[in-house]
């Protein structure tokens, strides 16, 4: 039984994966002891350049907890570089979003075309 402690652990976990754009789910391919978690992109807008289902991380939560302090300290590092920032990261993450619309109404424009 968990108590307390690991509760509060478990919602932190939950609300770092939110700020990086990641929900927690089950890991479809843990069948036989269901203890792996997977971390995938948390809606349609998080992480463009991924598609829906892709899992970014399986494992256990203590690994998830680790690999997730990795991308925080790769980012502040990255600010600290001034190589990157959180407003330059939301500016590409539009234009990959921006990239996939276009290309998502060229397509339909095509299959419309095709239709006739």
């Amino acid at each position: 039984m968990a108590g307390w402690n690991t509760i509060q652990r478990i919602r932190n976990l939950e609300e770092q994966a939110d700020g990086l754009g990641m929900m927690f789910t089950k890991y479809k391919h843990d069948e036989m002891y269901g203890e792996s978690v997977a971390l995938i992109p948390k809606d349609k807008e998080s992480l463009p350049i991924y598609t829906r289902d892709a899992v970014l991380f399986a494992g256990s939560l203590e690994s998830a907890e680790l690999w997730m302090r990795g991308i925080i300290w790769a980012r502040d590092y990255d600010r600290m570089l001034r190589l990157s920032d959180d407003k330059k990261r939301d500016r590409k993450e539009q234009d990959e979003r921006n990239r996939q619309l276009i290309k998502m109404i060229k397509n339909s424009h095509r299959d419309d075309e095709e239709d006739k």
